[in-house]
């Protein structure tokens, strides 16, 4: 990746005006895409919504986007369920990296648009802590988060296509089990409790996953966070 993308993304950034957008980061099955589709229905809004950032993949160039453009141009999707834990969780960070760059300029491009400029706009983001703390106002960021090990082992439950297809690819291996057991460890990595404690710990407001809250209290508790009603 050429560094002078990423410095451009970042000035991005720090001179665009989001005093109409709202982030929302956390942890896989704490309804990150839900409340932000919620917001945005209920106050005439915008959602980007989880991976918003697929929408720019086909013109990815692979020489300054690696790690996204990985799964674009894989040939032979057995080698992505095959990876090491330790490369895959690497390769995963590297994507989030890249994602915040993409994502970045994509909400530069959206608020460039007169249509738009006047909306409130919610965001299923991959940009990071540190990055949201220097861009964003605290009160304009919202942390959802489920228990680590929710994301563990209810991964293959949710009939996503994507899921299922890479459920589907683990039984085609010469030994399913061993590939099953290989992703299982590299859900581990990802969903681990470090990473919990850091978004806990981030200086961002948070939600907790409360299986007795209905949406609308969901949306409320947001709305409280965000001050906007």
């Amino acid at each position: 990746m050429e560094i002078h993308v990423y410095q451009k993304a970042m000035k991005a950034g720090k001179t665009m005006d989001l005093s109409n957008v709202y982030f929302v980061i956390g942890t896989s099955y704490a309804g990150k895409s839900t409340i932000v589709k919620n917001l945005a229905k209920k106050h005439h809004g915008i959602a980007l919504e989880e991976n918003y950032h697929d929408a720019k993949l086909p013109e990815l160039d692979s020489r300054e986007f690696p790690n996204l453009c990985y799964t674009r141009d894989l040939q032979d999707w057995h080698e992505f369920i095959r990876r090491t834990p330790d490369e895959y969780v690497t390769w995963l960070k590297n994507v989030k990296k890249e994602c915040e760059i993409v994502e970045l300029q994509m909400l530069e491009e959206l608020l460039e648009k007169p249509e738009t400029r006047e909306k409130r706009i919610f965001v299923d983001t991959n940009i990071c802590v540190e990055t949201l703390h220097r861009i964003s106002d605290p009160k304009h960021v919202l942390v959802m988060l489920a228990d680590p090990t929710i994301g563990i082992h209810r991964f293959f439950d949710r009939p996503d296509p994507e899921k299922q297809f890479l459920y589907q690819l683990m039984l085609e291996e010469p030994d399913p089990q061993a590939a099953l057991d290989n992703y299982r460890e590299i859900l581990t990595r990802v969903c681990s409790q470090e990473s919990y404690d850091e978004l806990l710990h981030s200086g961002f407001r948070v939600i907790l996953r409360d299986e007795e809250r209905s949406q609308e209290e969901t949306v409320r508790l947001a709305e409280e966070i965000f001050e906007i009603g």
